[in-house]
């Protein structure tokens, strides 16, 4: 995670907490570096769950998708110059009233193993 990215993040999301954009202040509050918004949490683990989506073994019809729900349980904050690793499963898979829903969990662990979030993604699929 660099610096300027975590910035243009909470500048885009109309974050002021200096801790995501003042050095100084992330570091005087014991932080090694700024700290990312707990939502940025979607720019490093979106992409895992992207790939769990595009399988073609479970072969959702990206035409007829919806977004469902996105729960996430915050950990380790996430810092300018963590690396954080996302690894993506299937936690359910179910039909309700002609939609099948898919849900992925993901979970995000930084440079020392630590757990920064974890994440529940709902996907919807008409089928009717």
């Amino acid at each position: 995670m660099g610096r300027e990215k975590i910035r243009e993040y909470a500048a885009a999301v109309g974050e002021t907490n200096p801790l995501h954009l003042d050095l100084d202040a992330a570091k005087a509050a014991g932080y090694a570096d700024l700290v990312a918004p707990p939502m940025f949490a979607v720019v490093y683990s979106a992409g895992s769950v992207a790939a769990g989506v595009l399988d073609p073994e479970l072969g959702i019809d990206l035409a007829r998708m919806l977004h469902g729900s996105q729960e996430f349980v915050w950990g380790e904050p996430v810092c300018s110059g963590d690396a954080v690793t996302t690894t993506t499963t299937v936690a359910d898979l179910y039909e309700r009233a002609g939609m099948e829903f898919y849900v992925f969990e993901s979970v995000s662990l930084n440079q020392d193993g630590q757990e920064t979030v974890r994440g529940t993604w709902t996907n919807i699929v008409r089928t009717g």
